[in-house]
């Protein structure tokens, strides 16, 4: 039996503000193996996003696929605000 993902507290607060404002969101954080939490869609454009909490950090397979992706680069957003300003979205 696989074990449910672990996500920051933040986790949820930023999708559905990321939701709120029109964007596409794909929770990915049951995948893990440092996959990022979120792929987010927002007026043509396409972002991989890690969600962390105040004082987490990256885990090292994150900080692995992180190292080795060639798309754009994975953001790490703590916060609804940081979110939101990624996408070039307001609230």
């Amino acid at each position: 039996m696989r074990r449910a993902a672990k996500v920051d507290t933040t986790h949820r607060p930023i999708v559905e503000a990321l939701r709120s404002v029109g964007a596409s969101v794909i929770d990915l954080a049951a995948v893990g193996h440092g996959v990022p939490d979120l792929l987010v869609g927002y007026r043509g454009d396409m972002w991989l996003i890690e969600v962390k909490g105040p004082k987490t950090r990256l885990s090292e397979s994150q900080r692995i696929l992180h190292g080795a992706w060639r798309g754009k680069p994975i953001a790490v957003v703590r916060t609804i605000d940081e979110a939101l300003a990624l996408i070039g979205a307001t609230p």
